[in-house]
């Protein structure tokens, strides 16, 4: 066991029982020249969780803990798509349609991987989720409940959208969920800091946020 320092408070987590969670670091996503970029968004403020999850992924991998890599895509036919999903936005900038990195959110396209900063190593799951909650009709429930894991390391983009519903999926689901605030990023600055302040709301209601920095100390730290 060791102490995590975080918020609302210091948590004990048993490292052979907690996994790390990368959300949707996907080059449509982070990459300039990508999608995001092509709506208008600075990409370079989700760019600035780059360095952190790089540290973070390295500390886990040392202590031989679970890394679990998520990607937000759908098929090609787009039969897992649903239609409402489909049809929001503009239709030059909806799912499936052609953007700089190929057919926008569709799995197999260039824009729909992993960036290679962060890349999985061999031997790590990469999961491709139809939704923005990485519990959504995928194999995490079960990968998770095989390795007997109970605390999740939460990290990726953005964290309003993908990070906090994946958080409030597991939260529902009886994990206890670690949210390091800069491994973790936003387009829009004020929805990272709302976002990160509502996990840890009333004394943790979905879980507890901390940052890269303690996080690596509680991996270094002796049990």
């Amino acid at each position: 066991m060791t102490t995590l320092d975080a918020a609302p408070e210091p948590i004990r987590i048993d490292i052979r029982r907690t996994a790390v969670v990368m959300i949707d670091m996907q080059r449509d996503f982070i990459e300039p020249g990508g999608f995001g970029e092509s709506l208008g968004n600075d990409v370079s403020l989700l760019r600035r969780a780059i360095a952190p999850c790089q540290a973070l992924l390295s500390a886990a991998r040392a202590a031989g803990m679970l890394v679990i890599h998520t990607r937000e895509g759908h098929r090609p036919d787009l039969l897992d798509a649903p239609k409402a999903k489909i049809e929001r936005g503009a239709p030059s900038v909806r799912i499936g349609a052609k953007g700089p990195m190929g057919r926008i959110l569709i799995r197999g396209e260039p824009g729909h991987d992993i960036i290679p900063e962060l890349y999985p190593q061999a031997g790590e799951p990469v999961i491709d989720k139809p939704g923005k909650g990485a519990f959504y009709a995928t194999e995490l429930g079960p990968m998770l409940h095989h390795r007997g894991i109970e605390n999740l390391i939460v990290c990726g983009v953005t964290t309003e959208v993908c990070v906090h519903t994946t958080v409030r999926e597991a939260n529902d689901r009886g994990y206890r969920c670690i949210v390091p605030g800069d491994c973790c990023a936003s387009y829009f600055p004020e929805f990272h800091e709302t976002a990160l302040r509502m996990v840890q709301a009333q004394g943790g209601i979905f879980g507890w946020v901390s940052d890269s920095a303690r996080v690596l100390a509680a991996l270094e730290r002796p049990a």
